[in-house]
């Protein structure tokens, strides 16, 4: 079984470790910083395996050359960006092995935030980066609303029982302006209760399921009737189809940021 342990870094990112229950061995996922990993390594005695990286930014690569010089460890990443030590280029239908752990990732190719944005799939488990945010997603920087659209519908095909493993802690806020879109949905509201309680105690809101993302994150809900029409109200006219819906409700949350 997968053992997945988050490492707080910088003021909201997550830094991931896969490892399994019959191993010491792990792979980092988006090191930003190789210093609260390295720390991680030595206070739980694990073996680093892998680097694995989802998009270029710096919050997520900063750490990627020390930890490969220091272990010696293959990097895999995007074949489209440029980042630091990279081995092993992906793309959409690889897989990454990683032996030491008994286990095999999938890639899928999910532009939008970045051009060449991956994201990793294993047992119940999406390491998406800043692609899907825990009842949000990410800004497009460099891709199209089309891009991202997409690519979070190739995310929402996964299994409801999927554990959503993003990279920033940003479900508070996040949620906050799903009741904007959706001041009557009962799942956010309750949502949000349960991670103002989590977040109160300093407890993490990440990993969800994506079935709880289907019911409350609004921009995997642009089909929905009551998204559609909030998206309208803002924009002032009709629109004419789910892109349109996810560009209309992004722009949205761009301008209250």
């Amino acid at each position: 079984m997968l053992e997945i342990r988050p490492v707080p870094a910088f003021d909201d990112n997550y830094i991931w470790l896969i490892g399994t229950t019959d191993s010491r061995h792990v792979a980092i996922v988006d090191p930003g910083d190789a210093d609260p990993v390295l720390e991680a390594l030595r206070r739980d005695a694990l073996i680093p395996a892998a680097v694995l990286i989802t998009h270029h930014h710096g919050d997520h690569t900063g750490g990627v050359a020390e930890l490969a010089q220091r272990f010696r460890i293959p990097v895999y990443g995007p074949a489209h960006e440029r980042i630091p030590a990279l081995t092993h280029p992906l793309g959409e239908g690889d897989e990454v092995a990683l032996p030491p752990l008994g286990l095999r990732l999938r890639v899928l190719d999910t532009p939008g935030h970045t051009r060449g944005h991956i994201c990793y799939v294993g047992p119940g488990a999406l390491f998406c980066g800043d692609t899907l945010f825990t009842a949000g997603c990410g800004r497009l920087f460099e891709g199209t609303p089309a891009q991202m659209h997409d690519s979070l519908a190739k995310l929402s095909a996964l299994p409801d029982d999927t554990q959503v493993y993003c990279a920033h802690e940003y479900t508070t806020a996040n949620l906050g302006f799903a009741l904007v879109v959706e001041p009557d949905n009962p799942d956010i509201i309750a949502r949000r209760a349960e991670v103002e309680v989590r977040r109160t105690r300093g407890e993490p809101t990440v990993p969800a399921t994506l079935g709880m993302e289907k019911r409350t994150n609004p921009f995997l809900r642009t089909a929905v009737p009551a998204v559609v029409a909030a998206a309208e109200r803002f924009a002032g006219h009709p629109l004419a189809n789910g892109i349109e819906v996810f560009a209309t409700v992004r722009h949205w949350k761009d301008t209250l940021d």
